[in-house]
């Protein structure tokens, strides 16, 4: 595992370019829906139809240079980094809280920036805890079934971030940061019974966290009858099931959606797949999960195959993040969980998540470079 590894040129080819080619085809789905989603709400708010698409064109050419990157670097040399990507992440983390530094938007005081740019530390601290677990997990895999010497260490290096993002507040972002966190420590060989007392105190924890907030409960209540409360807290499942349900078979077409016209709130977010089955209908719809399916089966195949046991955890956790994320948006979207504030990846709005994402999606083509794919 320590020993210094030099990049193989043999394997140039060996790049997994139907992963790239999916990655791809939804990063240009995604950029032509956030101008048909924002077209309207743009250009009421700021006078151009074009300001959201101008700015995730840049996102996403950033995103691009950056797989770039990261699919020259090799994956190992990140893992070398993981201690102080972390701590680097964890501090940003901090520094949301200093007067002055965190930008408070929907409530929550998540990004670090000036003016419109912004980054959000918490999707950093995503793959800043995969990469650091990909290195400290295979030192420690033989103490893990201890729970005070081996499981406990590696949860807290979950639950502190955790603490951090729930502060702020961001439950669904903590949520998907623990589920990640969890899935990798199961992956690496953790014992069941762990995990099963874990997940009754994090029930009743879920539940404290839900009850010291009115808005979460109000979040719950919408969910289970939209209708008691349409105007409010009811109101955005609701016109999300009204932009999905028009759409038919074959959509409305491309930038035909009636619910972007200040219906459904800031559209080219949370919410853009509602407006992608409006407009592309059932077919469209199936034909974006199944790039996503395409995305998270080859993700889990070079996981796999990954030559060691750091890379596997790498390219089993950046997976598991897109694909916990894609689940838990798309279930808010057709009304089976309660909001949560999840951005779809590559196709949501959003400079941070989807920068991030490209780059985490270039480590995982890199570790496909040094898989045993057939």
């Amino acid at each position: 595992m320590n020993k210094k590894r030099e990049f193989d040129h043999t394997n140039k080819l060996r790049m997994d370019y139907v992963l790239l080619t999916a990655v791809l085809i939804l990063l240009l789905i995604g950029v032509l829906m956030v101008y048909s989603a924002s077209s309207v709400w743009s250009d009421y708010k700021f006078g151009d139809e074009f300001f959201y698409l101008k700015r995730q064109m840049l996102f996403a050419i950033a995103g691009l240079i950056g797989i770039w990157v990261m699919v020259k670097i090799p994956y190992f040399k990140w893992v070398n980094w993981a201690v102080v990507i972390y701590i680097a992440c964890f501090v940003l983390l901090i520094a949301l809280f200093i007067p002055g530094v965190g930008i408070v938007r929907g409530g929550a005081k998540s990004w670090i920036g000036v003016g419109a740019f912004s980054i959000q530390p918490s999707e950093f601290m995503k793959l800043g805890l995969i990469l650091l677990f990909a290195k400290l997990l295979p030192q420690n895999q033989h103490k893990l079934p201890n729970f005070l010497q081996g499981f406990m260490p590696m949860l807290l290096l979950i639950l502190l971030p955790f603490g951090l993002i729930m502060l702020q507040p961001d439950l669904g972002t903590g949520v998907v940061f623990v589920l990640s966190g969890m899935l990798l420590l199961f992956i690496a060989g953790a014992k069941i019974s762990h995990f099963i007392g874990l997940a009754s105190l994090g029930l009743v924890g879920l539940a404290g966290l839900i009850i010291s907030a009115p808005y979460r409960i109000s979040r719950i209540q919408a969910f289970l009858n939209p209708w008691e409360d349409p105007l409010g807290d009811g109101f955005q499942i609701i016109q999300s099931l009204y932009a999905i349900g028009p759409g038919g078979l074959m959509g409305l077409g491309f930038g035909n959606s009636m619910q972007k016209y200040f219906y459904l709130p800031e559209p080219q977010t949370d919410f853009i797949f509602s407006v992608m089955a409006e407009e592309l209908g059932l077919i469209g719809g199936t034909f974006i999960l199944f790039l996503f399916f395409i995305v998270v089966w080859r993700g889990f195949l070079i996981a796999v195959h990954a030559q060691d046991l750091s890379a596997s955890l790498m390219a089993f956790g950046i997976t598991s993040l897109i694909m916990i994320q894609v689940m838990i948006n798309i279930s808010v979207v057709i009304g089976l969980i309660p909001v949560t504030g999840i951005t779809l990846p590559l196709l949501s709005y959003g400079g941070s998540s989807l920068t991030l994402t490209l780059l985490s999606l270039g480590i995982l083509l890199n570790i496909s470079r040094y898989a045993t794919i057939k």
